[in-house]
């Protein structure tokens, strides 16, 4: 049954490469030629220290993900192209035989017409016939037959600015399959040396397996701290909302039964304003279309449990996703809300929650915040500037997390492949 799911789904891919054009293939080569510049810049920040570091160990594993998807994309293309020319060739042998049929047709028609070129000769054919009616249809004949002739030069005329068309269609088409084959061979020269890299770097660290084992401790401490604070914070505010709610209930329950007011309220305490039950809606709704909370980068921490890349049989439970960024790089919203919290950890830097309705977005690691408490911000709006760690190798890391009321969510699901 496993191995049939495994099928299915290796065939589904294959269709969905195959429905791609070229053009969207090459867009899409495009997009991430951009993605591996914006790593090797990342990598360019560490090579201030030469030693081996966790951070290089990351970033190199990445890029070699990210270069052999691309590869993969350029064979795709490849094959695409392959197909493209095939069948241009065949048109173009297709246009070939018409137009070489047409020219004996049209021969022909020359010759008839060299041995019928005499005016008097078209007369008599007129005027010898039997009848009037007849005569007419001998005239039409004839002015039919150089219509006809005439028609046939036009077709002669089409089909050659077709082959031509085709020839040229042809040719730029092997052009781009040429630069195409051009960059596979480069790209497969770059993934080897990063490989060789990947395998030097992985070789250094694991000899400082101590000092990668100690270092993890004291991270984990912090990520910890960090994510208690938050649900500390998020558990309080909906306790403030709840409590403020349950108020406003008892009272226009007190004012029903005084006879001073008619107005219904429901029995929930987490009801949503009209506005936060619109905004809280409209994220929901957007569920894996969310922008990025930065403009560039990769994700170097992925949600839930995930191994270590040194320690063997050690994992980290990520409540949240890292996504490493270039030197410099902003916060940003991704969705619109409003600012609920802006607070700090010994250790672990500057953070901020942003309300969305009954759903929470949690921003971590920066360094100066461009908001306040009670801000309302728009999607992309800069919220904050991400931490550069001087110490790992200029490592320039956000944390991101999404929550639904007190329900820690997987933002992956959430913000645009």
């Amino acid at each position: 049954m496993k191995r049939t799911y495994t099928i299915i789904i290796f065939l589904s891919l294959i269709f969905l490469a195959s429905s791609q054009t070229v053009k969207e293939l090459e867009s899409q080569r495009k997009d991430v030629l951009q993605n591996l510049e914006t790593m090797n810049k990342m990598l360019n920040e560490t090579k201030k220290n030469q030693k081996s570091s966790l951070n290089k160990l990351g970033i190199l594993n990445k890029n070699i993900k990210v270069r052999e998807n691309l590869i993969n994309n350029i064979n795709t293309e490849i094959n695409k192209l392959d197909r493209q020319v095939n069948q241009l060739g065949y048109e173009k042998n297709k246009l070939e035989n018409r137009l070489s049929k047409l020219k004996k047709d049209y021969a022909r028609l020359i010759q008839e017409s060299y041995y019928n070129r005499n005016k008097y000769t078209k007369l008599m054919f007129i005027l010898s016939a039997e009848s009037f009616e007849q005569s007419y249809r001998r005239m039409r004949y004839l002015q039919e037959y150089a219509g006809f002739r005439k028609q046939q030069a036009i077709q002669i005329q089409k089909v050659t600015t077709e082959i031509s068309n085709k020839t040229a269609e042809l040719k730029n088409t092997k052009i781009a399959k040429a630069e195409v084959v051009k960059d596979k061979q480069s790209e497969n020269k770059k993934l080897e040396q990063d490989k060789l890299k990947e395998n030097s770097v992985y070789s250094d660290l694991k000899k400082k397996e101590r000092k990668i084992r100690s270092d993890l401790k004291i991270q984990q401490k912090k990520a910890n701290d960090l994510n208690n604070k938050i649900q500390q914070l998020i558990a309080e505010e909906i306790r403030r909302s709840e409590e403020a709610q349950r108020k406003k209930d008892q009272k226009n329950t007190a004012n029903d039964n005084s006879g001073k007011s008619n107005t219904k309220t429901s029995s929930s305490v987490s009801v949503l304003t009209k506005e936060e039950a619109l905004i809280s809606g409209n994220f929901s709704a957007n569920a894996g279309r969310l922008p990025w909370p930065t403009e560039r980068g990769f994700i170097s921490g992925h949600f839930g449990v995930q191994p270590h890349p040194v320690l063997t049989h050690v994992t980290t439970n990520n409540k949240g996703i890292y996504i490493q960024t270039p030197n410099g790089t902003n916060a940003r919203a991704v969705f619109e809300g409003e600012v609920t919290q802006r607070f700090s950890i010994p250790g672990s830097n500057n953070a901020v929650i942003i309300k969305h309705g009954e759903y929470r977005t949690v921003y971590a690691n920066l360094t100066s915040i461009y908001v306040k408490v009670g801000d309302k911000v728009s999607a992309k709006q800069s919220i904050g500037k991400i931490y550069t760690d001087d110490e790992k190798d200029n490592k320039t890391e956000l944390y991101f997390q999404i929550w639904k009321g007190k329900t820690l969510l997987n933002p992956e699901s959430w913000i645009a492949k």
